[in-house]
C-alpha cells in the first residue's frame, strides 16, 4: 500500500471515529438532562398525560396510551422499577 493510500485509510478512520465519539458525546448528554428533573425524564419518556404526582414519583400516559410510573433515585429520575443498580 502506498503512502497516500495509508492516509486515506487512516483519515477515512479517523473521521468515522471522531463521528462515533461525537454521537457518544451526545447521547451521554441527552441521557443527564433526562435524568436530572421529573419534567425532563417526563418528556424523555413521551408522556403527554400526567395522572399523578408526589415530590418522589409519578405516573403520567405516553402518547400510545401506555401507562408508566417515574421514581426519584437519589438526585435522579427513573422508570418506575429501572433506578441504578436494578439492571
Amino acid at each position: 500500500m502506498t503512502n497516500s493510500r495509508k492516509n486515506i485509510v487512516f483519515g477515512t478512520l479517523s473521521i468515522i471515529g471522531i463521528v462515533i465519539a461525537a454521537l457518544v458525546i451526545v447521547q451521554v448528554h441527552k441521557l443527564r438532562v433526562a435524568h436530572s428533573s421529573f419534567d425532563n425524564y417526563y418528556a424523555f419518556r413521551g408522556c403527554t398525560k400526567l395522572i399523578a404526582k408526589t415530590d418522589t414519583s409519578g405516573v403520567c400516559m405516553t402518547s400510545d396510551g401506555q401507562i408508566i410510573g417515574i421514581d426519584q433515585y437519589g438526585d435522579k429520575w427513573y422508570l418506575e422499577g429501572d433506578g441504578p443498580g436494578k439492571w
